[in-house]
């Protein structure tokens, strides 16, 4: 197996948010006064509630969401008492399900790449500049191309070959460089399948992008064969990773217009830019905790 590893990663730039900020994540089956309950108890404890979405799908016996972000001097050491409230009085007598996590901290995404490097580029630099809250403890090729752009960010690179149909080698060395050193993982045009066994023992979230023409295109050249079909719509959609081929959960989706004139390196050119942007959003939504999974659904309060 081949390794690399370069030096790690310098600090981004990141946008200002106060160090004793957190995002309080409530899902579960809806019912009168959850959400009275809930400010009730931030309150309690001195939080100031900055922002608060909530969504049901059904008022009559559905589902609820809610992503509340809210500030408490002391953040950390009232962490405890704060969770244990939330058991006794979200959890027992509400039966939700919630996530709390302090935002000063950010989560830590290991991005997958192959040789395009469009997307990983982007999100490296958008990283650099400050516009994505995550740290990027590595980047993971199966081919070497994208090294040299990777060290000029500072981040880890490590290349691990996958030739052939036996990946059990190279699935054992993403686990190790996976485990306890990643919060989600990117695949950033990463051009091989991930085994279910792989998704299950990773542990974290796992994001995809991919262009939006499946399943009409599958497989090699689709831009070229999406110009020999005449469309008019080049998109792109980035999704949570299931055992189920891009099947997953859906994150963002987006289109531009083309017409008869662009030709199919001008789809590719287009089709590239609406994956950066697409999976540039669905990055950063994850990383502020604005996704919620429910099954194969996804509420997102972007």
């Amino acid at each position: 197996m081949s390794l690399a590893q370069d030096t790690p990663a310098r600090p981004a730039r990141r946008r200002e948010e106060p160090d004793h900020q957190a995002s309080l994540i409530v899902q579960g089956a809806d019912a009168t006064g959850i959400v009275a309950a809930l400010t009730a108890l931030l309150s309690r404890h001195g939080a100031n509630i900055v922002s608060l979405d909530q969504y049901s799908d059904n008022p009559q016996g559905g589902a609820f969401f809610q992503r509340t972000v809210f500030t408490l001097p002391g953040l950390q050491a009232s962490l405890p008492a704060l969770r244990a409230d939330l058991d006794e009085h979200l959890v027992k007598e509400f039966g939700l399900r919630y996530t709390l996590r302090d935002l000063s901290v950010p989560k830590r995404v290991a991005i997958f790449a192959s040789k395009s490097d469009h997307c990983l580029l982007d999100l490296l630099w958008r990283h650099r500049q400050g516009q994505l809250p995550v740290s990027i403890p590595m980047v993971v090729s199966n081919h070497p191309d994208v090294a040299e752009e990777v060290r000029s960010f500072g981040i880890p690179f490590f290349h691990v070959p996958s030739m052939g149909p036996d990946k059990s080698a190279a699935e054992a060395e993403h686990l190790r460089l996976l485990r306890d050193n990643v919060d989600f993982v990117v695949l950033a045009r990463y051009m091989q399948v991930l085994s279910g066994d792989l998704i299950e023992k990773a542990g974290v979230p796992i994001i995809n992008i991919h262009h939006s023409f499946l399943p009409a295109f599958i497989g090699a050249g689709p831009y070229a064969k999406a110009k020999e079909r005449g469309v008019k719509l080049v998109g792109a959609t980035a999704h949570y990773v299931t055992e189920d081929l891009d099947e997953g959960p859906i994150i963002e989706q987006d289109v531009v217009r083309v017409t008869h004139a662009h030709t199919a390196a001008d789809l590719t050119r287009r089709g590239a830019d609406v994956e950066r942007a697409v999976l540039s959003r669905a990055v950063l939504w994850h990383a502020e905790d604005r996704v919620i999974r429910d099954g194969n659904h996804t509420i997102v309060f972007a």
